[in-house]
């Protein structure tokens, strides 16, 4: 992982600096809004795709810094959102934006920081960019649709989970690598690739992150263990368990969930009873699966230091522990 870590350290100075100054740009409330929620670590994930993309398709000469800037930026608006709609106190260790601002103040903001990253991308005057944003943009947003409504109604419906993997995080994050590859070149073969990449990255991480959400400590989480369960989502190793039980105590389980009748000791005992039967860990498997076919489409690339790192990000994704 020694070169991930090093390609990370040199490229994230310079976009977080970027997004502090796109941040600055704006006046009063939306720009501590956009501060505080750009502001507050991260990854930085999709940016680093977005320009190893473009330099592993031969765009070296390419300044990617603002369109991988603006992928961060609609990813961003998806968080505020998101919080405002799961009523979630903390983000990444800090009180929601919502909290701190009124949620009416972050909606507005969210929608001004989607704007934004429209405009950095139709600043390159591609067209082919500015198609990419607004498709991700969509996705993502009935990704989360898809969510509220299978919350509202919960299933054992193991499509229908895919289905709102991919819309809510997978496609962004393919849409962060077509970027890079579009900037690059027209080729559509080359910006296939880079999409079949990020969208197998995208499925992989959010298993992951679903399997996490039953293993991981509180502490290292900043939330409680089963906290998808609490919120009446329906994960993957949910979905396992369910698919263990007899049918009439699976029926009341769903019916609890979706009633949001779950006591915090029935929680407890779901959580435990996920954790005894090993289904996190089949849920990573499910998750290496996906993480295989992002790495094949890496083999018909050149060797270079960014194919390295790539290989990396997605070993980083499958092996990640919080």
């Amino acid at each position: 992982m020694n070169e991930l870590l090093a390609y990370f350290a040199g490229e994230m100075p310079g976009i977080n600096a970027f997004l502090a100054a796109e941040a600055d740009t704006f006046d009063g409330l939306v720009r501590e809004v956009a501060r505080h929620v750009l502001l507050s670590g991260g990854k930085r994930i999709r940016p680093m795709l977005t320009i190893l993309f473009a330099r592993v398709m031969g765009g070296q000469d390419k300044n990617a810094l603002p369109i991988a800037c603006a992928i961060e930026m609609l990813h961003t608006a998806t968080l505020l959102h998101d919080d405002v709609l799961d009523q979630a106190e903390t983000r990444r260790g800090k009180t929601s934006a919502h909290v701190a601002f009124g949620v009416t103040q972050t909606i507005l903001a969210g929608d001004v920081l989607l704007a934004l990253a429209t405009k950095l991308g139709a600043d390159y005057d591609t067209p082919r960019l500015n198609s990419l944003l607004a498709a991700g943009t969509m996705a993502t947003a009935q990704g989360e649709i898809l969510e509220l409504a299978h919350t509202a109604s919960p299933t054992v419906d193991r499509a229908a989970y895919l289905d709102i993997v991919i819309g809510k995080t997978a496609r962004l994050i393919e849409t962060a690598c077509r970027c890079g590859a579009a900037l690059a070149t027209p080729d559509r073969a080359a910006e296939d690739l880079a999409g079949a990449y990020g969208l197998n990255l995208g499925i992989a991480f959010q298993l992951v992150d679903d399997a996490l959400d039953y293993t991981v400590s509180a502490s290292e989480m900043g939330k409680p263990a089963g906290g998808d369960l609490r919120e009446g989502k329906m994960t993957l190793p949910l979905i396992l368990l369910l698919e263990s039980l007899p049918k009439d105590e699976a029926a009341a389980l769903l019916a609890k969930l979706r009633d949001q009748l779950l006591t915090e000791e029935e929680a407890g005992r779901i959580v435990a009873s996920i954790r005894q039967k090993g289904l996190a860990e089949k849920t990573r498997e499910a998750a290496q699966a996906y993480g295989d076919l992002a790495l094949r489409e890496l083999e018909a690339l050149p060797l270079s230091p960014e194919r390295v790192v790539l290989t990396q990000a997605a070993e980083y994704v499958l092996t990640r522990r919080k």
